[in-house]
């Protein structure tokens, strides 16, 4: 991929550069008088802001050989999901301690909700509660990246193609990987489905666990199914548009742009415990029973999950 201009391609994993970022996220706790005479957040906004274009027009920000560009990731694509992430969905997080602080591991959740709101909010979770405010490398199907503006976006977000390959490299150079094995059947999938988790594929994601020795972190994310209920698919128009479905929702198509407001459900995003792989020795990739035992495992850990997240839930909206 060919590098931004002005900017610094870096490799994936660097130790003194990761030190230094770590140095730069240490937070210093004001005492009681200086808490007072604080700088206004709206000034420590600007200035932000003031610095971010500086950066940009003189070059100084980095892009790795996968198009993510942290720095704009981190004050330009981030910022406008916290009104939705903390007002609207009002998501809670559960077991976020289970994500480990450093290395590989593989975040591995359901898919739901027509529009793929529940894997931007896992990585906004992920990057705004998590004391290392690790960055959620998503693994996207090839719509995404075929799409104008968008594709170019999730490059720079640090989502990347859904291949083994690539879940590979990224992992073995300690990033945190996330992946929605469910695809396009489960976000399509019609409402009166929803919470039963569709076909988790051939386990490609367990192989790339395995082959690298990274835990796998299963995640169940329960709010995202009632956002956009889908009644129905216009297939004809989906294959015009060359989408994997077309949703009728109950007010999509019908009130036109306000249709596609989603409705502010609840949210609860649960990480459970992490599964480890580095136990089943070298060539356990290799093994076809294993694999789909594992990702059987997977699969069963967060459906259940869900069963529960679920019976305790009292209202939709309310939680």
């Amino acid at each position: 991929m060919n590098a931004v201009a002005g900017a610094r391609v870096i490799p994936l994993h660097d130790p003194e550069r990761d030190a230094a970022r770590r140095a730069r996220h240490v937070e210093v706790v004001p005492e009681p008088e200086q808490q007072q005479s604080a700088t206004p957040d709206w000034e420590r906004r600007l200035t932000d802001l003031l610095a971010f274009a500086r950066r940009r027009l003189a070059g100084d920000y980095e892009v790795d050989e996968f198009g993510f560009d942290r720095d704009l990731t981190e004050n330009v694509l981030m910022p406008p999901l916290k009104p939705l992430y903390e007002k609207w969905f009002r998501v809670e997080t559960i077991g976020l301690n289970n994500v480990p602080t450093a290395g590989g591991a593989l975040i591995v959740a359901n898919h739901s909700g027509t529009v793929p709101l529940d894997a931007l909010m896992t990585a906004y979770g992920i990057a705004s509660e998590h004391p290392a405010h690790r960055p959620l490398r998503g693994l996207g199907a090839d719509l995404v990246f075929r799409t104008p503006v968008l594709g170019a976006l999730a490059r720079k977000g640090g989502q990347t193609l859904a291949c083994n390959a690539d879940a590979e490299r990224l992992l073995s150079s300690g990033e945190l990987v996330g992946v929605w094995p469910e695809g396009f059947k489960g976000i399509g999938k019609p409402f009166k489905d929803r919470y039963k988790l569709q076909r988790f594929g051939r386990g490609g994601f367990v192989s790339a666990a395995l082959k690298t020795g990274v835990p796998i972190i299963p995640v169940s994310i329960v709010g995202a199914e009632e956002i956009y209920p889908m009644i129905g698919d216009i297939k004809a128009l989906a294959r015009l548009l060359g989408f994997p479905y077309f949703p009728v929702t109950p007010f999509f198509p019908l009130l036109g742009p306000l249709g596609a407001i989603p409705l502010p459900s609840k949210w609860y995003i649960e990480f459970g415990e992490p599964i480890r792989t580095d136990v089943f020795g070298e060539n356990a990739a290799d093994d076809p029973m294993l694999v789909f035992n594992l990702t059987d495992q997977v699969r069963e850990t967060i459906q259940q999950t869900l069963y529960r997240l679920l019976t305790q839930r009292r209202n939709v909206f309310l939680g």
